[in-house]
């Protein structure tokens, strides 16, 4: 694994879509429709049936660069690399996923929400911090989490659009985390519609001019 490597396609993904199914082949499905419309970076919530297989599947498909959700402790972390995970994150911050990540070269991306938080995920060492929920107080909230903590990078997760995309982007942020947006139609079979809205995200994303706000 190479954190530098992953790292950098997550930042020029500008998206990572988040798959949570009931059933791993509706998970797989979504996660190609999503692919193949241009969102290179998936997370496979672990909370999905045999997710981990899911994640050995898709670590194998050129370009694509996967990784695990709702990492919980660092036995699951383990498991999660071995199945190919480049990244990990979890809804909380977990020090031993954190730790485990930094011992196999994988990039963390624990999950905080206050500023005393972020701070604990920076002393445990996390790569990225991901903001959640990140819909319940919106782009504000994480550019005044950014002003005294200029060191974060952020990923908030929640509530992101192709209508405001362009808001959520702001110091800090590399990228951010959509999930039911995307993958809404999923699980009826309809990946005709995670493809549209996956095509419409990646088409907003393309638009952004990031980086003077950092």
């Amino acid at each position: 694994m190479n954190k530098t490597v992953t790292l950098e396609a997550i930042r020029s993904s500008r998206i990572v879509a988040i798959i949570r199914e009931n059933e791993p082949d509706i998970a797989l499905n979504a996660a190609m429709a999503c692919f193949e419309e241009g969102i290179t970076c998936i997370e496979i919530a672990l909370t999905t049936p045999r997710a981990l297989h899911v994640v050995e599947r898709l670590a194998k498909v050129a370009n694509l660069t996967v990784g695990a959700g709702t990492v919980l402790d660092a036995p699951t972390a383990t498991s999660a690399i071995h199945a190919g995970a480049a990244f990990l994150l979890s809804p909380a911050v977990v020090p031993d996923m954190i730790r485990t990540c930094s011992i196999y070269g994988v990039v963390s991306v624990p999950g905080a929400f206050t500023a005393t938080e972020t701070l604990m995920a920076l002393e445990a060492g996390a790569d990225i911090v991901k903001i959640f929920p990140a819909k319940t107080a919106g782009p504000d909230h994480i550019a005044s989490l950014a002003a005294p903590l200029p060191q974060a990078v952020f990923m908030p997760s929640g509530g992101v659009s192709p209508d405001n995309i362009d808001r959520w982007f702001v110091r800090g942020v590399i990228a951010v985390g959509v999930g039911g947006y995307l993958t809404a139609d999923a699980a009826a079979g309809n990946y005709a519609a995670v493809k549209r809205k996956a095509r419409q995200l990646v088409g907003a994303a393309q638009k952004l001019v990031i980086g003077s706000a950092r």
